[in-house]
């Protein structure tokens, strides 16, 4: 995932500095979502310097160029999930933090069926769905 990342921001002109690829290398080591918070404390815990504004850029520029995306958990808080950089919505594991990207599901028809009903002219739509995984639903609590 970190080469991945790297040669897509390379790709689209950005400058790939240390701290980025030390970021990129921390989030290809991470599995599901993440906050920034997490990736600060990752930075730190491997003395790496990189401080927290460094952090929010860098998951900025990611977001920017749609190979992460900002998720809002249901306990408000907010993580970030690597994503393809194409149209797809998400399926979100509250007990383990899995991740998985679900396309259509039948979204479009409803988006297109309110826009038909409302005049409204839908530009865009974001779905997160949260649960349990299939493996998460085999664990006793």
């Amino acid at each position: 995932m970190s080469e991945q990342l790297l040669e897509l921001l390379n790709g689209a002109g950005v400058r790939l500095t240390g701290p980025r690829r030390e970021l990129a290398a921390l989030i290809s080591k991470r599995g599901g979502h993440f906050t920034a918070a997490d990736l600060v404390a990752d930075a730190a815990k491997r003395r790496l310097g990189i401080g927290r504004a460094t952090v929010f850029r860098f998951l900025d520029l990611l977001t920017e160029q749609g190979v992460m995306e900002h998720v809002d958990l249901p306990d408000g808080r907010h993580a970030y999930v690597p994503c393809e950089p194409t149209h797809h919505h998400h399926l979100v594991c509250t007990r383990c933090g899995s991740v998985s990207e679900v396309e259509d599901c039948g979204i479009d028809s409803v988006t297109a069926e309110a826009a038909r009903r409302s005049g409204f002219e839908i530009q865009s739509h974001r779905l997160e769905l949260f649960g349990r995984c299939p493996k998460c639903q085999k664990v006793k609590r």
